[in-house]
């Protein structure tokens, strides 16, 4: 998940719940600045009803033109006790000018004339309906909140994604670097002190491993051309010492299997030298070849040369794949991807290769199950140890393809390993 997915959940879930609980506060606040403003105004008339009574007067009609009324009545003094002296309630009380029932708020006050009497006075007066004052409140506490939320958190979406343009670029420019081509410079000016710290940490860890790189390509291509001419002289003086007549046969054989494992390292060693060349871009004579015909002509040297596999071969084409490459290039990918055809296959097996204007395919028999599609192009990588194979038969094949702008994939299907060669879209 990205990191602004992850923040606009948690501003969500944590802005929604203090909105919620802010808008039960606002909501019982303004009813209890309701009732209070109510009740204020029942205990002035319930006082103005009490005065009169007691100093005898008149006292006022039982429903004014504000629609109050009260009701007094003479209570036992057991009863008088058993109340609280003032107590406030709401309830649905009828309006005789009106006619009809209405939520209103009722005051009750017990209190004793000179006599000892007591009384009791309720007091009401109309006032809103709770309910639907509660609908109206919610539905404009959801309605604001709502918005409050979204423009809350558009803000802080755009203050992240403004905040984080340096990042972005960062890591932008981080998925692009390739070690050991001809990479941009990083332009990420900033004023922010940790993208300033963290541009840093990248170029000087870029620089490093561009460095360890080429040390490592220099290594490898000096190791292989020292050892070009020891193992030279090497197999000149087995070939030499075999040609003993007075050698036994034990001795002959571990000669022979000498000169094999020395023949086997020179392959390999030249096979390296042939990667360094590749990496360090020393193949740079392009021109476009058609590579159908040097097909045919390989496939023709493989067929003598293994000839007692009888594999059954064939070739369909419906166009001319034809790219720009390095000659030599073409030879050794186009060598090795049919050679690794014939190498893993089996005797009385099949290999099929289908050519095309944008691809060509080579398809072998041999193992009756896939192979890992990412590391049979791994450098030293066999999934079925061959005599005399060094490993580096599709590791050269990829990284011809990735110097030449064309894309290798492998794939099994209907019984055959596919090695596919097309240009890169």
């Amino acid at each position: 998940m990205k990191l602004i997915y992850r923040i606009i959940i948690r501003l969500f879930v944590v802005l929604s719940a203090v909105l919620a609980l802010w808008a039960v506060f606002f909501y019982f606040a303004i009813i209890d600045e309701i009732n209070d403003e109510v009740d204020d105004s029942l205990e002035d008339y319930s006082e103005q009803v009490i005065i009169r009574f007691l100093a005898g007067e008149e006292l006022p009609s039982r429903s004014s033109s504000s629609n109050n009324q009260y009701y007094l009545s003479e209570v036992t003094p057991e009863n008088a006790r058993s109340k609280p002296h003032v107590s406030y309630i709401d309830s649905m009380v009828y309006i005789p000018m009106k006619r009809e029932t209405e939520p209103a708020r009722i005051l009750t006050t017990i209190y004793r004339d000179e006599d000892g009497k007591y009384y009791e006075l309720v007091v009401s007066t109309p006032t809103i309906e709770k309910k639907d004052l509660k609908e109206a409140i919610l539905f404009r506490i959801v309605f604001l909140y709502v918005g409050i939320l979204f423009v809350i958190i558009a803000i802080n979406v755009r203050i992240y994604h403004r905040s984080n343009r340096p990042l972005y670029k960062l890591l932008a420019w981080l998925d692009k670097y390739n070690v050991g081509e001809n990479n941009t410079p990083l332009q990420n000016d900033t004023d922010i002190t940790e993208f300033k710290k963290l541009n840093e940490a990248a170029m000087r860890n870029m620089k490093r491993a561009e460095e360890v790189f080429e040390e490592q390509k220099q290594f490898i291509g000096n190791a292989s051309h020292e050892m070009q001419t020891p193992l030279a002289v090497c197999r000149n003086r087995l070939e030499t010492l075999m040609e003993d007549e007075t050698l036994t046969k034990n001795q002959l054989e571990e000669l022979s299997k000498t000169y094999s494992t020395l023949g086997y390292i020179t392959k390999l060693n030249k096979m390296l030298l042939l990667l360094y060349k590749i990496d360090n871009r020393q193949f740079t004579d392009q021109q476009y070849l058609e590579l159908n015909e040097m097909i045919r002509r390989y496939i023709e040297d493989y067929k003598e040369v293994y000839a007692s596999m009888d594999i059954y071969t064939e070739i369909k084409e419906t166009g001319i794949f034809r790219v720009r490459i390095n000659e030599t290039l073409a030879g050794i990918l186009v060598n090795n991807i049919l050679k690794n055809g014939y190498v893993h296959n089996i005797e009385h097996g099949r290999i099929a290769i289908e050519i095309s204007s944008s691809k060509f395919i080579v398809k072998n028999t041999g193992q009756p199950f896939p192979l890992h599609s990412r590391l049979i192009f791994e450098r030293f990588y066999q999934g079925s140890k061959k005599d005399g194979s060094t490993g580096l038969g599709l590791a050269l094949v990829k990284s011809i393809c990735e110097m030449e702008n064309l894309v290798v994939k492998y794939y099994f299907k209907d019984d055959f390993h596919c090695f596919e060669i097309s240009r890169f879209i």
